[in-house]
């Protein structure tokens, strides 16, 4: 069980002894939740851009940074796709875009295809051959369906093929401070996983960061894989403020997704360097070609 009061004393001590949460969060009595050691560096204090055309992540990923002289070159970052899920949600995809989504996955390497949950059985079967990993949105975009539908809708992906699953938290809970509704909510949907991969998507853009903390801490606590920023259809997307605080929260025992409005090269390589190692979007070719896509998502 979550306990609540723990939760809240480590995030009235991080904002007490640090305002500034997003760049520095100091120790406190709760170290084990924190990974101090995830650098936070410039691309600057990384690569020497002048003589350098790639940077090495965290996570030991090589990514091709676009230099000057290949502006304009379609260029395919096989280093860069295998951090993409190639995604399409919107409510009108038709089966021929779906069909598209998949072979691209393919052909760019892409880490996985993230689809609405009715299109599951359709994409498995186009992927089933490949080394593509296929995700499904849960309780998507709103999260505030019940956690007995979300559990459902969870089973169900996974039974028709799904590798993955992109959940999204209860935020009404979270901001009334139900931390165990919020909790059990999220521990539902990673049992019906049977340990396929969770996702927890935060919908950053309306959480203060001591919410953003706490959702990290509840996702981490119930045995979910990845925190994620955004859904993409709400008031916001991907901050790489966001992205460095969830990283700073989870350490090195989670990864962190990024989604939301990552359209370009350079925004990939943002939020790489903040502390993501996936990234949600439909611009997918775009960013490992050096150019911007014209989705939100």
């Amino acid at each position: 069980m979550i306990d609540r009061k723990l939760i809240e004393k480590f995030v009235d001590d991080i904002i007490s002894n640090d305002k500034n949460v997003n760049n520095n969060i100091s120790n406190n009595n709760i170290s084990n939740i924190i990974d101090k050691d995830i650098p936070v560096r410039s691309y600057n204090e990384r690569v020497n851009l002048q003589t350098h055309d790639y940077k090495t992540v965290d996570n030991g990923v090589k990514i091709r940074r676009h230099s000057v002289e290949n502006e304009g070159v379609k260029t395919r970052d096989r280093e860069m796709a295998r951090l993409i899920d190639h995604t399409l949600l919107k409510p009108d995809a038709r089966l021929p875009e779906l069909e598209k989504l998949c072979h691209e996955a393919i052909e760019y390497g892409f880490a996985s295809v993230c689809v609405n949950s009715a299109h599951v059985p359709f994409c498995y079967e186009k992927l089933r051959n490949s080394k593509i990993a296929l995700a499904s949105v849960i309780g998507f975009p709103l999260g505030a369906a019940a956690t007995a539908i979300k559990k459902v809708e969870a089973a169900k992906a996974i039974a028709e093929g799904a590798d993955e699953l992109d959940m999204v938290i209860n935020i009404g809970w979270l901001k009334s401070g139900q931390i165990q509704e919020v909790y059990r909510d999220i521990l539902a949907v990673v049992q019906a996983a049977h340990g396929k991969v969770v996702k927890v998507i935060l919908e950053t853009a309306l959480l203060t960061d001591e919410e953003i903390i706490q959702a990290c801490v509840l996702a981490k606590d119930a045995g979910a894989h990845f925190v994620k920023t955004s859904t993409g259809f709400s008031s916001g997307g991907a901050k790489v403020e966001h992205v460095r605080l969830m990283r700073k929260i989870v350490g090195k025992s989670m990864g962190v997704k990024a989604s939301g409005g990552v359209r370009s090269h350079e925004d990939a390589i943002a939020m790489v360097e903040a502390g993501a190692n996936r990234l949600g979007t439909s611009s997918g070719i775009a960013i490992v070609s050096g150019g911007t896509g014209g989705s939100d998502y």
